[in-house]
């Protein structure tokens, strides 16, 4: 489905049954998802702390610990737009385990990073790991065919979203060895090593890739650029990264014990997960509410995090559920719809451009509702709001284009 669809009120045909995997297929989608599921415990058993480390024992202003957030997400994003088509140039088996040894670079500096300068160099490399990571496990399942597509990355995301609720509590117990941070962001990092060897699975393509010019790239770029309907739902999607990952800011700001953000860390994962098969069958991610629907539960997600402070448990669980709703639906439909607009070779390229949309608008979010929330209480709620308002316009531009 591209980005013009049948016009408002008219249902869109139903999609004709696709072909099954082949066994190459398969063998690509069970090496993915088994990296995805080693990176992702990885990542999200250091990031549910992340904001409480700089918070609480490094004494950071929530300002700053916005910026240190805003620099990776914002870099990472930003270098989306180029990388996504150095990857279609130099395949992404090779991308993919250049970005896990980058990434376990990263983690590892994490760890010792005390100053805000080396923090920032630490965010810098976890940017860079992550810009070369996401295009290349993408292209990857793009490139299975529709038959294994969207059952293949419905697996990845479920893998992602058990390492959602896995890390966590697994962050917490080694945090709670004595060892402190160190050991967690180290055992990360040997995470993101097992998941670079893992990419050798993948099966080599037998196209030859050509080195990646500066000429090569461009073009790339400026080819996705010129398809002016899909840029512009790339630019009416850019809320969603924000609205997927900001819940794991705004538990530990909002003053919630660490317990407790944990518990909603991982109850939004579950449910995400479990909203996965029900996209994935007969490609639902295609289809026009899907999406909206999923903008539509985040907005609700954010409107009630505006109303709370660190003592209603019970809320903060209701606004984990409706933010799992949404990253369930919200994910397959943009992959799934980027997937079948774009050409199979020029995937990552396409790619690229919509994740940068979503990391610049990111990056922006996160230094406002930082500089917000030391506002104190107001700023909070204005931040939230906001955030949860930027839903309801994408519901509205998605709307349009339908």
């Amino acid at each position: 489905m591209t980005v013009s669809a049948p016009a408002s009120g008219t249902a869109p045909a139903p999609a004709p049954p696709a072909p099954a995997a082949d066994p190459s297929g398969r063998r690509v989608i069970a090496a993915v998802v088994a990296i995805q599921l080693a990176a992702s415990l990885g990542f999200f058993s250091v990031m549910a702390h992340l904001v409480a480390h700089l918070r609480h024992d490094l004494g950071l202003l929530a300002g700053t610990v916005g910026l240190v957030l805003g620099v990776r997400v914002g870099l990472q994003f930003a270098l989306l737009l180029p990388v996504g088509t150095v990857t279609d140039l130099l395949g992404a088996r090779r991308t993919g385990m250049l970005s896990c040894a980058v990434r376990a670079l990263g983690f590892a500096m994490l760890g010792y990073a005390e100053g805000v300068g080396a923090l920032l160099c630490a965010a810098v490399v976890l940017a860079v790991g992550g810009a070369l990571y996401n295009p290349a496990a993408h292209s990857l399942l793009a490139a299975v065919g529709p038959g294994g597509r969207s059952g293949g990355f419905a697996a990845y995301v479920v893998a992602q979203h058990l390492a959602t609720v896995a890390g966590p509590p697994m962050g917490l117990l080694l945090l709670g060895t004595g060892a402190g941070f160190p050991l967690l962001t180290g055992t990360a990092a040997a995470l993101w090593t097992v998941a670079g060897a893992l990419f050798l699975v993948v099966p080599r393509s037998g196209a030859k890739r050509a080195a990646a010019g500066l000429r090569d790239v461009l073009a790339g770029v400026r080819a996705v650029l010129g398809d002016r309907r899909f840029l512009y739902f790339a630019l009416l999607t850019a809320p969603t990264t924000l609205l997927a990952t900001h819940i794991m800011t705004a538990a530990p700001l909002l003053g919630f014990r660490p317990a407790v953000a944990t518990l909603s860390f991982s109850l939004l994962a579950m449910v995400a997960a479990a909203v996965q098969p029900f996209v994935a069958v007969r490609r639902r991610g295609e289809r026009p509410w899907v999406l909206r629907l999923g903008l539509l539960c985040a907005a609700a997600a954010f409107f009630v995090l505006a109303a709370l402070d660190g003592t209603q448990a019970g809320p903060l669980m209701a606004a984990a559920v409706l933010n799992g709703v949404a990253n369930g639906l919200v994910q397959p439909a943009v992959f799934q719809r980027t997937a079948r607009h774009a050409p199979v070779e020029r995937f990552g390229s396409y790619y690229g451009v919509l994740a940068f949309c979503a990391g610049m608008f990111s990056f922006a979010g996160d230094l406002v509702i930082g500089r917000l929330f030391d506002l104190g209480p107001a700023g909070a709620v204005w931040a939230l709001a906001g955030v949860g308002a930027c839903a309801l316009v994408a519901v509205a531009g998605t709307a349009r284009v339908e």
